[in-house]
């Protein structure tokens, strides 16, 4: 009996292997993904049992109880699964087009394209426009740093090697870019800067999950959809092209769509970092190297990783809320110098 199923779409123009073992390891996944957001949405300084959490969900909940987890809690913990979710999806294709474990979008200076986005909104036009345009300018920001480094990257094409050292020095000249804005900024108080730049999803309400969703639900099919090309292109672009795959068209189109993942996260939660390099390695030890396997397993373990993350900033410091980047950068920073030193010799 094969231990796989091959999956295809009418006329056979799609098609994609699902492993069972790796359909298996997805399903409990998703099962401690909603696990975790249950306890999450129930721990807090109001404590609510599982089975008060679902009442409230539909309701049925002591009034108190409905109003912190449908107002409060629940679009908090939604907003932390899809950031979750879409920056190791972001990191996944971004390690995969490369072929470099190291890729990801704070790596690379998407995420940093982004910060100064949003930063320069936040110090210089927050009096003039809406808070509601900052996802805007983050997303703009990212845009306008994946445009530069792919031009930057071109030379007769895009190799991984290229894309990723310019992105690299992509990402230190954002970092740079910001602090100056901060240390020039005509605003007396940059709290608010720093908070959203360390990364949290704080006071997250359901606007803030209609923003990132969208993007979410319709990018994450499609990307699932174009794995193969994602697994060709491994073999190395000469033998993708002989292969029939269009390798730059496919690389650029990857690349954009990684872009607006990690693009719409950072826009509402700001520089949560490493999740988009942890969560594919991790997928990667689980169900092997295949995308279609890759994929799905690491937007879950984002999503879990990030809910996690919250709940210890949100309840281990009470009364203090720490932002849920500092989480991920304590465990993200040594896992990249690990990462750093086994790929020393390669």
């Amino acid at each position: 009996m094969k231990p796989y199923n091959t999956v295809r779409f009418k006329g056979g123009v799609v098609s994609f292997l699902v492993h069972r073992k790796s359909l298996r390891i997805t399903l409990l996944l998703l099962l401690a993904c909603i696990a975790a957001a249950i306890i999450s949405t129930g721990l807090g300084e109001m404590v609510i049992s599982p089975l008060n959490v679902f009442r409230s969900l539909f309701g049925m909940g002591a009034e108190d109880h409905t109003m912190v987890i449908q107002k409060i809690r629940l679009p908090r913990i939604i907003v932390a699964m899809l950031v979750g979710a879409s920056l190791a999806a972001a990191g996944a294709i971004l390690q995969g087009i490369i072929r470099n474990p190291l890729a990801s979008p704070d790596i690379i200076g998407v995420t940093g394209g982004a910060s100064v986005g949003a930063v320069t909104f936040l110090t210089y036009f927050l009096g003039t426009f809406s808070i509601r345009w900052l996802p805007v300018a983050a997303m703009l920001g990212a845009a306008v740093v994946s445009v530069i480094l792919y031009v930057l990257a071109w030379k007769k094409g895009v190799t991984p090697v290229r894309l990723v050292l310019v992105g690299v020095g992509m990402a230190a000249l954002m970092s740079a870019a910001t602090t100056m804005m901060i240390v020039f900024s005509p605003t007396n108080d940059p709290a608010q800067v720093y908070l959203w730049l360390t990364g949290s999803v704080y006071a997250s309400n359901w606007e803030n999950v209609l923003t990132v969703l969208p993007w979410t639900a319709v990018l994450l099919p499609l990307v699932f959809l174009m794995a193969r090309h994602v697994n060709i292109g491994q073999l190395g672009d000469d033998l993708a092209a002989n292969a029939g795959s269009a390798v730059e068209r496919n690389r650029l189109l990857l690349l954009l769509i990684s872009v607006a993942l990690a693009g719409s996260a950072v826009s509402v939660a700001g520089g949560i970092g490493f999740v988009g390099l942890i969560a594919p390695h991790m997928a990667r030890k689980l169900v092997g190297f295949s995308f279609e396997n890759v994929l799905p397993v690491s937007a879950l373990l984002g999503g879990t990783v990030v809910v996690l993350a919250d709940l210890v900033g949100r309840t281990l410091f009470l009364p203090l809320d720490i932002p849920v980047g500092v989480f991920t950068s304590a465990v993200g920073a040594p896992f990249f110098i690990y990462l750093l030193y086994t790929k020393r010799n390669s």
